[in-house]
């Protein structure tokens, strides 16, 4: 039998996720000698055999790969056979200046939970087991090849036990770099807030845990990428007590339940909820709570919902489930699971910033000694069917996101064309960047708000990560044309230090752009962009934020807007809604009768200096600190003080929310809004709104009303650019338009009327997904750069 070579490259995620030991087994089936390994590009192959042999392992080979690989490029070039007598697994190969995807942290995986409660086995009750199908990646690793020593595992040497099952291709931990067991592994322990509080180690630490959760107090706790906060969320007190310390009034907190039975014992779930809460990322997803769920509302004040996740670590399971029960009883209540930092503040991911910054805020740590070399937040997701076009296309899962980072970062967004290294710096706020190269584009995971030196040491450190574990050296950056956000001091302080050339990229474009490529829409490809969300710096100097645009990648036309209104006392007009309520009825033309309820507010506080009322007034009429605006995300805020909903704020968005938690969603009545010559006028609703509101018409079908009229104006809007233009495309992007029940009825109409709507599915539609927009009209500017790269 003649025998021909071959040589195999396999790029994407294939390390970390058992791709070796899958080829390795693939290669005895089909009887064929050579080796495989890891290098920094991916996994290179080398194969003797038949012909029809080969041919059979590379059809296998994409076929067949493991669950958690993701194969990009795979290669195959013919050559004579080399005379291999076997097949082997050799030893990783750097090569300098290649990279490769990593794979995100993945959640426990069945096999291992089995293993986690089974008596006989040797990791019974062993808080860090894990095999080559999940574990820790993302946040463990140094550098590429994603090997051991380039882990935080590199510390711990493997016991003989474990290094047979490392050794062993056949075995489920297979080089399985996390490897661990009691014997040889990391350890965990439970310490108190004071130094003399003493310590408990192993298996009693997480006994003792679940002990004082069931009191009422506050832990805490370690886990993949940082510190959680957690406490009984059945429990009022400990969950107001926890707001108390971590300085966080209202915002919701996150919620963790033992299974899916225990989150359909508290949550409406339809069956894409409940697939989103059961995927192997683990996010927490916004969903319906029942009004008998004992979950204190205090949770989530002025809610509807509750953002749910399942445990996603060993440790996890542990707390839930009762320590003699087998197989395990989960009869811990769902926990409050938060993020381990004062509020504004990175997330705590070593045992001394724990120590030193949640000492006021837990009662006891439950601590463990792998370390995290990147901090990483949980992921935030909510359901939004698919589209008529992704149905044809059969991608149907359904997940919208709000926050990416645990179990989807640093997995790329692959783009319809490819890019020069560059770097998008991103926003102020929810802060990731982005650093392409070719068709990848590495999204950060979740940063935060820029607002303070802590979280900017952990962008800078991200950034400095990422371009070393993907090889990238940017040739240019961009950057939000605000001239004070910290990542755009960043990016243009770095350009001049390096002789980068810096591109600023407007904020609603770069929104659009971002829905743009991860929707792959090629160079030159023009959509209809709706971008609403709450700031965004103006070419004009005005704060933007409900913008029509018709864009592609490389510039955009402003078609229209919503009509400016004064932004009076300037971000304080964010914080108090109140403010921009009356601040929209006098631009509007419209009295401010002591009736309504922000004008009752301001006569309601202290008259210091002067009364509230009259130095509003005094403020419009001069002008002083009264930026113009453009911003939908103040619009809803006016409407929700306008009716009573909320007059002041103490988290982003907070107004907003909450006028859609009350509104009635069987209501199809709607207000109208003024569309001339491109400017949105919301005078007509505003009049409608104040009308029903004084003839008694309840909050909820008023602010349904309103949340019908936007939509109306989307399909508006759209349809006279579509006369215009021939434009069929409609990008939706910006922070508005996650509410879900906006964003629902405004596809609805839109498809109807025959737009092909682009939807974010992979990037946060608010500030989150910016930077990946930036980077790609960056490139698109960039003559050299961009133009060649985009076609």
């Amino acid at each position: 039998m003649e025998l021909q070579g071959a040589r195999i490259w396999a790029g994407g995620i294939v390390q970390g996720v058992g791709f070796r030991p899958f080829v390795y087994n693939l290669a005895l089936r089909y009887e064929l000698s050579g080796w495989v390994r890891n290098t920094s590009a991916g996994v290179e192959i080398e194969l003797d055999g038949p012909r029809a042999g080969i041919e059979a392992f590379y059809q296998a080979l994409q076929a067949e790969a493991p669950a958690l690989a993701h194969i990009d490029e795979l290669r195959l070039e013919w050559r004579p056979a080399n005379g291999f007598q076997d097949f082997e697994i050799r030893h990783s190969e750097a090569h300098a200046a290649e990279f490769q995807p990593i794979s995100p942290d993945v959640s426990l995986c069945d096999d291992c939970l089995r293993e986690l409660f089974d008596p006989q086995d040797r990791r019974y009750r062993y808080p860090f087991i894990n095999c080559t199908n999940c574990g820790p990646r993302f946040t463990i690793i140094t550098d590429i090849p994603y090997d051991r020593p380039n882990t935080t595992m590199a510390g711990f040497t493997m016991c003989p036990d474990c290094a047979a099952e490392y050794a062993n291709p056949h075995d489920r931990r297979f080089h399985a770099q996390p490897l661990a067991c009691p014997v040889c592994g990391p350890q965990v322990w439970l310490e108190g807030a004071e130094q003399n509080d003493g310590r408990v180690e192993g298996d009693a630490a997480i006994i003792k845990a679940r002990e004082l959760l069931l009191e009422g107090k506050i832990l805490a706790v370690k886990g993949l990428g940082g510190f959680h906060l957690a406490c009984d969320a059945t429990n009022p007190d400990a969950v107001r007590e926890l707001r108390r310390r971590k300085l966080r009034v209202d915002k919701p907190f996150a919620l963790m339940m033992a299974d899916i039975e225990s989150v359909s014992t508290h949550c409406l779930l339809s069956p894409v909820e409940r697939a989103l809460v059961e995927r192997r990322e683990r996010p927490i997803v916004i969903v319906r709570r029942r009004p008998d769920t004992p979950v204190a509302p205090e949770t989530a004040p002025g809610q509807n919902t509750l953002g749910v996740m399942l445990p996603y670590t060993p440790l996890h399971y542990l707390l839930f489930a009762r320590p003699d029960a087998a197989p395990p009883a989960f009869d811990l209540p769902p926990l409050v699971m938060t993020s381990g930092n004062l509020s504004e503040e990175p997330i705590c991911s070593t045992n001394e910033a724990a120590r030193a910054r949640l000492s006021a805020l837990a009662d006891a740590f439950l601590m463990h000694n792998r370390p995290i070399h990147m901090r990483c937040d949980d992921s935030v997701v909510r359901m939004f069917p698919a589209l008529r076009l992704e149905q044809e296309k059969k991608q149907t899962s359904g997940l919208y996101p709000l926050r990416r980072a645990r179990g989807f970062a640093p997995d790329p967004v692959r783009l319809p064309f490819d890019l020069p290294p560059l770097l998008g710096a991103g926003a102020e706020l929810k802060n990731t960047f982005c650093l392409t190269h070719r068709r990848y584009a590495f999204l950060s995971h979740h940063i935060g708000d820029l607002e303070n030196l802590e979280t900017l040491e952990s962008y800078e450190q991200g950034v400095e990560h990422f371009e070393r574990l993907f090889r990238i050296q940017p040739q240019a950056v961009a950057y939000d044309l605000h001239p004070d956000y910290l990542a755009t001091r960043y990016a243009l302080a770095r350009a001049e230090r390096e002789g980068l050339p810096a591109v600023g990229v407007q904020h609603h474009h770069a929104h659009i752009a971002s829905c743009m490529a991860e929707y792959g829409l090629s160079a030159g490809t023009p959509v209809i962009g709706l971008a609403f969300d709450g700031t965004g710096y103006g070419e004009d100097g005005a704060i933007w934020g409900g913008e029509l645009f018709l864009a592609e990648y490389a510039s955009y036309q402003r078609w229209g807007h919503l009509k400016y209104a004064p932004l009076p006392g300037g971000d304080l007009a964010a914080r108090q809604p109140w403010r921009m309520a009356l601040a929209w009825l006098y631009t509007a033309g419209l009295d401010w009768d002591e009736d309504l309820p922000p004008v009752r507010y301001a006569l309601d506080q202290p008259d210091v200096p002067f009364p509230p009322l009259e130095a509003l007034r005094g403020q419009l009429r001069s002008g002083i600190n009264c930026p113009a605006t453009s911003s939908m995300g103040r619009l809803f805020d006016a409407f929700a003080a306008l009716i009573g909903v909320r007059q002041v704020v103490n988290y982003e968005a907070q107004a907003a929310i909450e006028l859609e938690a009350r509104l009635d969603g069987r209501e199809l009545a709607f207000y109208p809004f003024d569309l001339q010559e491109g400017i949105i006028d919301p005078a007509p609703a505003l009049r409608g709104a104040l009308s029903d509101l004084r003839a008694g018409v309840g909050v909820p079908v008023i602010a349904a009303r309103f949340h019908n009229g936007l939509a109306k104006l989307a399909l508006e809007a759209c349809s006279r650019m579509r006369a215009e233009s021939g434009i069929k495309k409609v990008a939706l992007s910006g922070g508005v338009w996650q509410n879900s029940y906006l964003l629902t009825v405004s596809v609805g109409l839109l498809q109807e009327a025959g737009f092909e709507i682009c939807l974010h599915r992979q990037t946060p539609a608010n500030d989150g997904g910016l930077s990946l927009g930036q980077a790609v009209v960056a490139a698109a500017k960039l003559d050299g750069i961009g133009r060649a790269a985009l076609g």
